[in-house]
């Protein structure tokens, strides 16, 4: 019975590092998307052109 109550420790102790590890990580800025803004001013017309193409459509069945 301690073998049970020492590997929950154990699991419960790796458990804790993981996730202080990952919020060290995600404060660190390790997650932060860094590639998206600079691509998203190419394709912004496109859903600008996609959006007014819908707009206009819903206007002429209204």
């Amino acid at each position: 019975m301690s073998v049970i109550y020492l590997l929950l420790t154990l699991s419960v102790l790796v458990a804790l590092v993981f996730f202080v590890a990952f919020i060290a990580s995600v404060k660190s800025g390790q997650y932060d998307d860094s590639y998206t803004p600079s691509v998203r001013i190419l394709f912004e017309d496109e859903l600008v052109k996609d959006n007014e193409k819908l707009t206009n459509e819903t206007n002429k069945n209204d």
